[in-house]
């Protein structure tokens, strides 16, 4: 079709364009969707014919033959243009399946990983559902963004079963976290055991996302045997950090025999002075600080002494309380002293499980182990690209903040 545009009406457009520079975009925005869609059909129309093996309207000499059907409209969502209306052909005995646009494919691939990497970046599946008509020209469901979301299910797996043999694994940080979970029907609180590994260059990776019971030691054991199975040196760890949860200690020394324990500082404080009387609290935690905070281990030794002369009398409780754990507390000074901040807490495990936390919270419950698993562990492969810049052992101690936390706050001055 040939189209003529006299010179007065192309002069009218282009007073129009100057009037309202935005209007060349508004009629690209109309046009090539349309445009476009008139290609991709005539692709289709190309492909059908070379899958009956003749021209339109050629005839084919003796038996019965395959013949063309007519069309049917649809649309297809493409990044950057919106819904673009197409004429799917197909033919009489219903053989024909273009590869231009697949019978089920709605989205382009891109737009699909577009659409996950929001969700999972913590735009909710109503927002998305608000916001897709302006932003893509389609108003996109919550069923469709679960269904975008699928499609890196077999990635996640792939990452969360990866091989564990290319790296020496020095420390393990451990602990568990609970979601809300939709589980055959039903909503179940459900924990997922959680495991940080430190290479030998102090690079931190998450190494184990797997479901269980936190408070089973039998669940921990069989997530070390996974770990190993899946090449990790149990005779390269040599500590592993973590919050006293019941049997876990024991089945980390049976599991890798070269591995100490180091028992979260935090977690024991909080123990301890949960048997202390209110007036007393502040006191005795300046008392415990200067033990975890000292600067060797037999002046640490020296102020649990001091602890104990102290406050024995008055809270024996609290003070059986340390002693039971004062030992695995202690660990972190049989390691290099630039990582002794890193390895008194299990923060860095803290500080994922937040982000955790932080992002399925909007959603209040997790729609099954699949979806748990893709969530965490797009955020735990985000958490990797910021532990990057901080290496356990290369602690920046000329921030202001760190250096009032090291030498004002909590060191113990010799």
């Amino acid at each position: 079709m040939k189209i003529e545009i006299s010179i007065k009406e192309t002069a009218q457009l282009i007073k129009e364009i100057e009037q309202k520079p935005a209007k060349i975009l508004e009629m690209v925005k109309v046009e090539m969707p349309k445009v476009l869609g008139e290609y991709l059909t005539e692709m289709m129309k190309v492909e059908l014919t070379r899958f009956l093996g003749r021209q339109p309207y050629e005839r084919v000499e003796g038996g019965e033959s395959n013949h063309r059907n007519g069309y049917y409209p649809r649309t297809v969502i493409l990044k950057g243009l919106g819904e673009v209306p197409v004429e799917m052909p197909r033919d009489r005995k219903g053989e024909f399946e273009t590869q231009v646009i697949p019978r089920s494919q709605r989205y382009e691939d891109e737009l699909k990983q577009d659409i996950a990497v929001l969700f999972l970046s913590g735009v909710s599946t109503r927002t998305l559902e608000m916001i897709s008509t302006r932003l893509l020209g389609h108003k996109i469901s919550a069923g469709e963004v679960s269904r975008c979301s699928k499609k890196l299910v077999q990635a996640i797996e792939e990452w969360r079963n990866r091989d564990l043999s290319a790296l020496k694994f020095k420390y393990l940080f451990c602990d568990g976290v609970y979601f809300e979970m939709r589980l055959a029907r039903s909503i179940e609180k459900v924990s997922v055991l959680v495991v940080i590994g430190v290479a030998e260059n102090g690079q931190k990776q998450v190494i184990g996302l797997q479901s269980g019971d936190k408070e089973s030691a039998t669940n921990w054991r069989e997530l070390f045997k996974d770990l190993k199975s899946r090449g990790l040196d149990s005779q390269t760890v040599t500590l592993g950090i973590m919050d006293g949860l019941p049997g876990l200690e024991k089945v980390f020394r049976e599991e890798f025999p070269k591995g100490k324990v180091q028992r979260c500082q935090v977690h024991v404080m909080r123990n301890v002075l949960a048997k202390v009387p209110q007036k007393l609290k502040q006191k005795v935690a300046d008392d415990i600080r200067s033990i975890f905070y000292a600067s060797s281990r037999p002046k640490a030794l020296e102020f649990w002494g001091k602890f104990t002369e102290r406050w024995q009398k008055e809270i024996p409780s609290a003070v059986k309380c340390l002693q039971n754990s004062l030992d695995s507390c202690l660990t972190f000074f049989d390691f290099p002293q630039e990582e002794w901040i890193s390895l008194r807490t299990t923060n860095v495990i803290e500080r994922l499980n937040k982000e955790f936390k932080r992002r399925t919270k909007p959603m209040e419950i997790v729609a099954g182990e699949n979806a748990c698993y893709t969530l965490l562990a797009f955020i735990s492969i985000k958490m990797e690209i910021y532990w990057r810049s901080n290496p356990v052992g290369k602690v920046r101690y000329n921030l202001p903040s760190l250096r009032s936390l090291i030498q004002g706050n909590f060191t113990q001055s010799c």
